[in-house]
């Protein structure tokens, strides 16, 4: 039998990644991939587990689901990803709707499970080996033709006292570089100008291999490809080579946008969250990186209310950031995770942590806000992807916004621009925090 699937994807770029080789994987099986859930017969709502807010949101999109269902409109619901991983006994028994379930390490078995559904055999819940399942596969690309991602390897060793990814998604594991050259190249062939490369830790790539870092390598061999720009997410602080910054800096193709999450600057929270860095490490990497990369634009990310943060702590946040003029931080209150160590430990109310991280957002808007400011009169190359018909205006993004994370760059032409090329815009202000601009003569 061929049925009609849609897919609901979210979370991160590495949940998307699995989606996008589901649909291939159904399709390969003969079934239609629809980008309207009403009116197919499975709908498959691939969730994100790693916080308590992203488990509301997928839980929410079931629900979505649920309505269709018993408005007849589709007729049976699958669950994947870290959610179902993470809760899958509960799943089953709190979400009768839902008609099976595959955790992360069961994203092959997307097209079995869509005919044992199907056929009315009892609810699947297939739960493979996380630490052992395939990472590579044919994909439909789900994002705009001129960008796509390319995750380089799976799972996590880290272990920050705050994080499930370790339990979602099992040891770390380097996908081969011929293997990850091959697809690389298929996607370059498609039309792809934008290779972001993605992992949990980017940085430790190669190391479960031979013990060596190998990173640095594999993008030599990227940059080789016909791509116009290589994205880099995300670094671990500590595991950022000499010979890695070499190669970004020398490598014109690899964009001067760093994403290295550091979660907060203090000593004793660092330790207490398992991190491996100190204060002054971490201002000692970002004057390096600096220093070496030229025109570098710095991105991470922060957790406020964290198990021994105080006043004092805080404002040792703010003024790290004001000292090290971070040009992106996406600021997240502290969620204590089920299973983790650190929700076991002393921690503020989750108010509390939340009006911290507003008064974290008020530094950083304020070194944002400069750092629009100091581009004024200057030109950039923008990706354009699109036009909005009510501010007549197209938008982009310059090496310095990623898509989907940072904002765009909004700027008017005398001349269609076709979304995916390339174009030279002349910076001439702001609006709502992001830049404006001009088509350059």
């Amino acid at each position: 039998m061929q049925y009609r699937v849609a897919f609901i994807s979210l979370g991160c770029a590495k949940n998307q990644v699995n989606c996008e080789q589901m649909m291939a994987a159904v399709t390969a099986a003969g079934h239609t991939v629809q980008a309207d859930p009403a009116g197919a017969d499975v709908a498959v709502v691939n969730t994100c587990g790693f916080l308590q807010s992203a488990c509301e949101e997928a839980i929410d999109n079931i629900l979505e689901m649920a309505a269709l269902k018993q408005a007849g409109q589709i007729k049976k619901i699958l669950v994947t990803g870290c959610m179902a991983q993470r809760y899958k006994t509960d799943i089953l028994s709190e979400l009768p709707e839902v008609d099976g379930i595959l955790g992360t390490g069961s994203y092959g078995d997307i097209a079995a499970a869509i005919d044992e559904v199907m056929t009315g055999e009892e609810r699947p819940c297939r739960l493979g080996n996380i630490h052992t399942c395939p990472q590579g596969g044919p994909r439909i690309l789900s994002t705009p033709p001129w960008y796509a991602y390319l995750r380089i390897a799976e799972g996590c060793d880290n272990h920050c006292a705050y994080c499930v990814i370790p339990s979602l998604r099992g040891k770390y594991r380097s996908r081969p570089m011929d293997e990850l050259l091959a697809e690389a190249a298929e996607l370059a062939d498609a039309g792809v100008r934008e290779l972001l490369v993605i992992a949990q830790d980017i940085t430790r790539y190669g190391t479960d291999f031979n013990g060596e870092h190998q990173l640095a390598a594999l993008l030599r061999e990227l940059c080789k490809l016909d791509f116009h720009w290589v994205r880099l997410h995300y670094l671990y602080p500590d595991e950022i080579t000499d010979e890695l910054i070499d190669t970004i800096a020398a490598e014109p193709k690899i964009v001067k946008y760093l994403d290295i999450p550091i979660q907060h600057c203090n000593d004793a929270i660092l330790k207490a969250m398992n991190r491996r860095d100190t204060k002054a490490e971490l201002l000692a990497l970002f004057e390096k990186l600096r220093a070496r990369i030229p025109g570098l634009v710095l991105r991470t990310s922060l957790i406020t209310g964290l198990p021994g943060e105080g006043e004092a702590e805080l404002e040792e946040l703010c003024g790290f950031l004001r000292e090290t003029r971070i040009e992106r931080a996406g600021v997240f209150p502290f969620s204590p995770e089920e299973g983790t160590r650190a929700a076991q430990m002393d921690h503020v109310d989750t108010e509390e942590a939340r009006r911290r991280a507003e008064l974290v957002v008020d530094v950083q808007s304020d070194i944002i806000d400069d750092y629009n400011e100091s581009l004024l009169g200057e030109e950039r190359e923008v990706l354009c992807e699109g036009f909005d018909g009510q501010a007549q205006m197209c938008y982009g993004r310059s090496y310095a916004e990623s898509p989907d994370i940072d904002g765009r760059i909004w700027f008017t032409a005398d001349e269609e621009v076709e979304p995916g090329t390339f174009v030279t815009v002349r910076l001439t202000g702001t609006m709502d925090g992001e830049l404006t601009g001009e088509l350059a003569e």
